[in-house]
């Protein structure tokens, strides 16, 4: 990556709450309120979104880790924002700070890993592990 990327890099990612982003759409005796699962997607986006400027080529940043609280619910029909931070690097990851709200208040906060890679190399070296483990034969 020849582009540094700015500690405090920020990006947003907004939806509203739908059906298919609730705890209901996942099993019918849960509630229907925003799901953590699809919480976090939306903070990864936004983290996405604050560091893919500064890539290059056929760059992209991947997650690498998570560490999240879903501190509170939203209902169907809540617009919700996840703010991305970057924090800090560390030489091959980055720490992104992530916040998401609603109209009325924080629902989830925490970081997420992020790392650059290059398209090309990575579906390479994914195709190529692919292939080895379909020619493996299981141990008798």
């Amino acid at each position: 990556m020849s582009k540094p990327i700015p500690i405090g890099a920020r990006a947003e990612a907004q939806e509203t709450v739908e059906f298919k982003h609730t705890l209901t759409a996942h099993h019918p005796d849960l509630p229907p309120v925003y799901s953590t699962p699809d919480m976090i997607r939306l903070m990864e986006t936004a983290a996405f979104h604050a560091l893919q400027p500064y890539c290059e080529g056929d760059e992209i940043t991947v997650g690498t880790s998570i560490h999240i609280e879903h501190r509170a619910a939203s209902g169907i029909g809540a617009q919700v924002t996840a703010e991305a931070v970057l924090e800090s690097f560390d030489g091959r990851f980055y720490t992104v700070r992530v916040i998401a709200r609603d109209q009325a208040r924080e629902i989830g906060r925490g970081t997420v890993g992020r790392a650059v890679v290059k398209i090309g190399k990575f579906l390479e070296k994914n195709a190529n592990g692919k292939r080895q483990a379909a020619v493996k034969t299981p141990l008798e």
